[in-house]
């Protein structure tokens, strides 16, 4: 790989780091936000999941298809656990959101740029194989997608319009965040 190569690899591989970075941090501002933990389970009409089981689904898939899958941490996911458990307290919830963060960060902050390149080591959805870097950019949107759910569904449980600063731009800015910047008050 040539070194103009290796510079854009990095350049995405940190960008994906600040971007769910972010979008965990912001997820975790959310979750906060409800006004207790009832709220943040409550299903409501036309709407078929809640903030919580949302926040859960979005820990469970980061942990896995990043943290298990690139950084071989001992996480064992149970999706069908995302969308059944209810009633976790919010500073859980949190936690799980934390974790997420924590293993994100230490996979992707040691993560050789040209692993970019390769195929993303499993295959997805009905046995689909993508490069790593095209997965990475579907987890950002897949991360990006549920936190704006998590948002609008805190917004009609709790009838308050106020922003969590979901999309932050200026969060993109900035030193990488390490695993000594997650969120340790939750």
């Amino acid at each position: 790989m040539s070194a103009s190569a290796r510079d854009v690899h990095t350049i995405v591989r940190d960008t994906v780091l600040r971007l769910l970075h972010r979008d965990l941090t912001a997820a975790q501002r959310e979750v906060e936000a409800y006004p207790d933990d009832a709220a943040l389970w409550r299903v409501v009409p036309g709407i078929s999941n809640s903030g919580g089981t949302l926040a859960m689904h979005l820990a469970g898939n980061l942990r896995h298809f990043i943290g298990a899958t690139l950084g071989a941490t001992e996480y064992a996911r149970d999706r069908d656990a995302e969308f059944s458990v209810r009633g976790i307290p919010r500073a859980e919830v949190s936690r799980h959101l934390n974790d997420a963060m924590t293993q994100v960060t230490n996979t992707l902050r040691v993560l050789d740029p040209s692993t970019l390149d390769a195929v993303y080591p499993i295959t997805v959805g009905t046995a689909l194989t993508v490069r790593t870097d095209v997965y990475f950019v579907h987890l950002v949107a897949h991360a990006s997608y549920h936190l704006g759910q998590i948002d609008y569904h805190r917004r009609i449980v709790t009838g308050n319009g106020a922003t969590m600063e979901t999309v932050s731009l200026s969060a993109l800015l900035g030193p990488l965040p390490d695993a000594a910047d997650r969120r340790s008050d939750v």
